[in-house]
């Protein structure tokens, strides 16, 4: 684009600008990175901005924006969008130069991206005034962000299948919905079509009755509307927002895909979550950013797989516990049998069995002699309880047997070795049936049982 002067004004770019300090410059670049908005230590709200040209096309230059309400800050609808600024003042920080927008004399205007036709911005501060010369610069951008950048860079990306307990991870991931949890804290529904890591499940089994292994991180169960609209192969990952992250939240668009930065992730009752963190930066991505195309393309072929509806981490299985009745029959995951339309419904799924009551061998019958048990069964895109008993249970058990017989196949199932509150349960392939248990609800009140399953007795 060359240098960028003009009768009347002139656009620095981004290495001038570094080399100018104290000064007062106008900019125009490509927005690569975004944060959320916050509340400074005074009464004004800020953020920061990355922002890169042909002239600093990697590291390019922060901008922090200050603003007496959050709908005055800059909301970049994408990373890859045009932002022109007006009187932003240079300065360091450390070994680093960046811009500041100052409320009083500072203006800004954001354009689309390398893909946008329009020369009308789409969102403007109050300062703001347009000029006919503004137009062959955004062309240049445009023209420059086709020919030169190579889709979104991303350091260290994780994808959902590579997330490790404690650690601040960056990920591209589609947003599927935003609820709120309690009076200060926001759920984040976060998915790329992998599956996280299957983890050890530390509980007491004797505690079962009272406390019982929680079927998801939230308090609350999603309405069945809103998880049918969830895909259902990978994790939806659960991403918490305390009250003092949660400014801005109100410019996520539900639906798209972003680049979150900085997350920190752990786990709660062996469930997967993140958490935002003063730092992450929420930034949303073009439909045909590499990133995203990437994911797509990762997920349909998994999809398109005999097996894709497999938990990743349950190849190679190592070794078959249980057969069933419908061999030929494809496998669905949890939330498959979840979100299905119908109530009364047979499936085949791969889970482990994580917390099972009663937990005593001795107990697993009724003083009448019947089985009668309530397991919890794991994949990497739900929980669920579901019944085994009766004819069903002497199916699975391959009849009735003594108290050690069956302590040997409880530990099997539930991946006992030395320490019961540590447990690795392994994978299984089970049979599942869906039935009423309240007709008068309008999605229809359902619960699970295990049917046509065999845990075998020479597989131990």
């Amino acid at each position: 684009m060359g240098g960028r002067d003009d009768d009347d004004y002139k656009f620095l770019q981004i290495i001038d600008a570094i080399a100018s300090i104290n000064q007062k410059v106008n900019l125009i670049g490509i927005v690569t990175d975004t944060s959320i908005p916050k509340q400074s230590k005074g009464t004004d709200y800020y953020c920061t901005l990355k922002i890169v040209d042909e002239s600093k096309p990697n590291s390019g230059i922060l901008v922090t924006f200050f603003a007496e309400t959050t709908d005055r800050l800059p909301e970049v609808q994408c990373v890859g969008d045009i932002i022109q600024l007006s009187r932003v003042v240079m300065k360091t920080h450390g070994s680093e130069a960046n811009a500041i927008f100052n409320k009083r004399f500072s203006s800004f205007a954001l354009f689309e991206g390398k893909h946008g036709t329009s020369f009308v911005p789409y969102q403007v501060s109050s300062k703001y005034h347009a000029r006919e010369q503004d137009k062959k610069f955004i062309v240049g951008l445009r023209r420059w962000a086709v020919d030169q950048m190579e889709g979104t860079v991303l350091g260290d990306l994780r994808s959902l299948k590579d997330i490790e307990q404690g650690e601040h991870f960056n990920c591209c991931c589609k947003i599927l919905h935003l609820f709120q949890h309690q009076e200060d804290e926001w759920v984040l529904f976060a998915w790329d079509g992998t599956d996280t890591p299957s983890v050890a499940i530390k509980s007491k089994l004797e505690d079962e009755m009272e406390n019982p292994l929680s079927l998801q991180l939230e308090h609350f169960i999603l309405p069945r509307d809103i998880l049918s609209t969830f895909p259902t192969v990978g994790t939806v990952l659960r991403v918490i927002i305390r009250s003092n992250e949660k400014l801005g939240l109100n410019v996520l668009k539900i639906g798209k895909w972003y680049k979150l930065v900085n997350l920190k992730c752990d786990l709660h009752a062996s469930l997967w979550f993140a958490t935002i963190t003063h730092s992450t930066k929420l930034c949303c991505l073009p439909d045909d950013d590499d990133l995203v195309l990437h994911q797509q393309r990762t997920y349909i072929e998994r999809f398109s797989s005999r097996w894709g509806k497999m938990p990743a981490q349950s190849f190679p299985w190592p070794f078959r516990l249980t057969e069933t009745d419908y061999p030929s029959v494809p496998y669905m995951t949890l939330m498959d049998v979840l979100t299905y339309t119908k109530v009364t419904a047979k499936f085949r799924c791969v889970a482990r069995v994580v917390a099972m009551m009663p937990w005593r061998p001795e107990d697993f019958r009724s003083p009448s002699g019947m089985y009668r048990m309530r397991l919890t069964l794991e994949d990497p895109t739900a929980r669920i309880h579901a019944y085994l008993f009766a004819e069903d249970a002497v199916q699975f058990f391959e009849g009735y047997h003594s108290v050690d017989v069956m302590t040997k196949k409880r530990n099997v199932l539930l991946g006992i070795e030395e320490d019961d509150e540590i447990r690795n349960p392994p994978w299984l392939d089970l049979c599942l049936w869906s039935y009423y248990i309240d007709e008068g609800d309008i999605w229809g009140s359902r619960a699970y049982r295990v049917f046509g399953t065999r845990f075998s007795t020479e597989k131990l």
